[in-house]
């Protein structure tokens, strides 16, 4: 079973979305309109639809270079 997080802060159609750790780790890279969308874990669990999620909070947006 791949493990959870629950995003917070960032684009408002990503806060609050159930996305899949892949690769696991402390850091989420999501390709997100033409860039990166940066999360960091942190201690914090909520509980979902899904059981309970790590709660990543937004860091930093990147952009594509073209």
């Amino acid at each position: 079973m791949t493990a959870k997080a629950l995003l917070e802060g960032g684009p408002d159609d990503l806060a609050g979305k159930l996305v899949p750790v892949v690769p696991p780790g402390k850091e989420l890279k999501i390709p997100h309109r033409g860039g990166y969308e940066h999360y960091k874990m942190t201690p914090r669990h909520e509980h979902s639809q899904e059981g309970q999620v790590t709660v990543y909070q937004w860091w930093e947006r990147t952009e594509v270079a073209e």
